[in-house]
């Protein structure tokens, strides 16, 4: 299963995963080493705290809703961000997620000036910390029915209903996995 593990696929929770900070969480893949581990973001949890609260100048370019992320239980009290460009270019302050696939999705410097960036990003999101598996951690969470590993698609970084990104995720996929969409927030109440 680790050769599935790649930058740009998608981590989604299975209904086994109770832990509070993944549950039914889609996690995007930013960088993956079998020797040094696993980091990415989780892109279907949007906070209440408003970009111009915490980063003011990078509020015109954050696409919709135009909060902070939850990206995870690691170092929540630093900012990540990611951005699609227009071109194939590498604009000055950001750079580009380094998978099998080319991609125009990549990292935003958040101490360089939003000006420098501004006419390349079509879309952004910032989010407060990450999740991250030590070597062979998330390959064993895998084994054990934690997560499904899938294919992304363009429009799943910037979704623009992140709360239901989980089941719609699932239910585009062409196997068992569509059924597991229609599982039960709380299956006792069935």
């Amino acid at each position: 299963m680790a050769e599935a593990i790649y930058v740009g696929r998608l981590l989604v929770a299975t209904p086994l995963l109770e832990d509070p900070n993944f549950r039914r969480s889609v996690v995007l893949i930013l960088e993956h080493d079998e020797d040094g581990g696993t980091l990415g973001v989780i892109l279907n949890r949007p906070s209440e705290i408003a970009v111009h609260q915490v980063l003011p100048s990078w509020d015109a370019l954050v696409t919709g809703p135009s909060v902070l992320f939850q990206g995870g239980p690691v170092q929540t009290d630093s900012a990540l961000a990611l951005a699609a460009v227009m071109s194939g270019d590498e604009p000055l302050g950001w750079r580009r997620l380094q998978g099998k696939t080319s991609t125009r999705l990549g990292t935003v410097d958040l101490d360089a000036p939003p000006e420098i960036l501004a006419g390349e990003i079509t879309q952004m999101r910032i989010f407060a910390g990450y999740a991250g598996w030590a070597a062979g951690q998330l390959e064993s969470e895998i084994r054990e029915g934690a997560w499904y590993v899938v294919d992304s698609e363009p429009g799943d970084t910037f979704n623009s209903d992140p709360e239901n990104l989980w089941r719609a995720v699932l239910r585009r996929q062409r196997n068992e996995l569509a059924f597991v969409s229609t599982f039960p927030d709380d299956p006792t109440l069935n």
